[in-house]
């Protein structure tokens, strides 16, 4: 098996054992990388000549045993994210000639500690939709059907860990944006609690509800990166898994859910219980976030857009919508909208405390990947939808109005043969807990990104 597609924590093993060298390892990945981009379009900024540099100086630091946590690892970050001298254009013709000064500080973290980033990944026009297209950049695919969508915001980054060319990228999620693109790639997609990872210099938008988090092949390696970049994390790193208790609620009493996701849900919920976890059937007593979380969001990317002064007439169709619909909100809507974040908040403190537990499972998604030409499924189950309020994310809203940690990870696959997702959430603060219970449930799963490989990928060839 080629070392490009090892997990995160099998390549740092092969170049710490020396059966591979840092140098040799990225260019595997390039190869790799420069294999699928045709077809599948991952990336926004190819970055090889930085990176062979970066992995040469990695290769000297182990030959002097001074290598980082991450040394030689290649991996990427998302076109929003900012480093310093390179452009940024978050997938806007707006923004082509930005080029930031400073470098945001997670990925200083994740260089400190020895990463190679080889390129920025692709995202919809300032990260707004929950698909991965752009007149700058044009559509990025699905590694399991062409045809389909890969999710969004965080799209590229998906696809390209997916596929095999890198082991982890960085993702940004204000809605959704790791989730989505990492249930519909068959990938785990991390966001931690609010605040965790430093976000800073970045983008003004959407300033309270973003987090910034790991996308990687499997939970270990969502840890392991976490670990690096979970800089303002202040709570217990190594909890005691409890067994006893686990909440979960397969359409939280309103989301509409395909019939092969509620079939695979309730698969894992039974081998849950029969491996010795008590299941709880409850939910929050909610009904859909969407109206709140579209209020804070759209109202704020429209002030964000008025405050740089852009000329919308240059916006693409998606992203000059959903500004537009922000136009319509008020200052005391945003208020408002703001102040009902804590009442979704205290709502699932009250669940976790009634039932003395600290992990709620929900699936990620409604249904799979859907086919490109839309911003949305044209229906979940027998439900139509119709934007803006009857929204097909309706399990993901919540973690970032909350401020709450989130993981998906791959369930299955569902009657088109594209991946099904499962969503981990946990209180505020309970980052390692909502990851070691996610490892737990993967490991019943049994789905293994060394060995489950995208069909489309898969069929545009592997590197040696």
């Amino acid at each position: 098996m080629p070392e490009y597609s090892l997990t995160a924590a099998d390549q740092l093993h092969a170049l710490a054992s020396g059966r591979i060298s840092a140098a040799e390892l990225l260019e595997q990945t390039i190869e790799r990388a420069e294999a699928i981009a045709p077809v599948l379009n991952p990336f926004a900024l190819k970055l090889y000549s930085r990176a062979r540099q970066a992995a040469e100086e990695a290769d000297r630091k182990r030959a002097g045993g001074k290598a980082g946590r991450l040394c030689g690892l290649p991996i990427t970050i998302k076109d929003s994210q900012f480093l310093a001298g390179y452009p940024c254009a978050n997938g806007s013709q707006l923004l082509s000639d930005f080029v930031p000064n400073e470098t945001c500080r997670a990925i200083e973290l994740l260089e400190q500690e020895g990463a190679v980033i080889f390129a920025k990944t692709t995202c919809p026009e300032f990260s707004l939709t929950g698909v991965t297209h752009s007149d700058i950049y044009g559509l990025t695919s699905n590694p399991w059907n062409p045809a389909r969508t890969s999710g969004g915001s965080s799209g590229g980054a998906a696809v390209a860990v997916a596929a095999g060319a890198g082991s982890f990228s960085l993702g940004g999620d204000g809605g959704g944006s790791i989730r989505i693109p990492a249930g519909f790639c068959g990938i785990v997609g991390f966001k931690p609690s609010f605040g965790v990872v430093p976000r800073e210099p970045c983008f003004p938008s959407w300033q309270s509800i973003v987090s910034y988090g790991p996308m990687t092949r499997g939970v270990a390696d969502a840890r392991l990166f976490f670990d690096v970049i979970a800089e303002n994390f202040s709570g217990n790193r190594s909890p005691r898994l409890n067994r006893k208790k686990i909440i979960y609620s397969e359409d939280l009493g309103f989301a509409p859910v395909d019939q092969d996701v509620r079939d695979a849900f309730r698969r894992v919920v039974e081998l849950m219980r029969g491996d010795g976890f008590g299941m709880i059937n409850d939910d929050p007593g909610l009904t859909s976030s969407v109206k709140t979380w579209a209020v804070i969001a759209s109202y704020d990317a429209a002030e964000s857009a008025r405050g740089k002064g852009f000329n919308l007439d240059y916006l693409g169709e998606v992203a000059r919508g959903f500004i537009d619909f922000g136009e319509q909100f008020s200052a005391d809507d945003f208020e408002q909208a703001q102040a009902r974040r804590k009442v979704i908040r205290r709502h699932y403190e009250d669940l976790f405390a009634r039932h003395s537990a600290r992990i709620l499972i929900t699936p990620t998604l409604g249904c799979e990947a859907f086919p490109h030409g839309s911003i949305h499924p044209e229906k979940i189950d027998e439900t139509h939808i119709k934007m803006p309020w009857l929204d097909w994310a309706s399990f993901l809203y919540d973690a970032n109005l909350a401020g709450m940690p989130a993981c998906a990870i791959p369930m299955g696959l569902g009657d088109e043969g594209l991946p099904l997702s499962l969503q981990i959430i946990g209180p505020v603060g309970a980052d390692y807990e909502v990851l070691r219970v996610a490892e737990e449930i993967e490991r019943l799963i049994g789905w293994d990104n060394s060995i489950v490989t995208p069909p489309a990928a898969d069929s545009l060839g592997q590197t040696a």
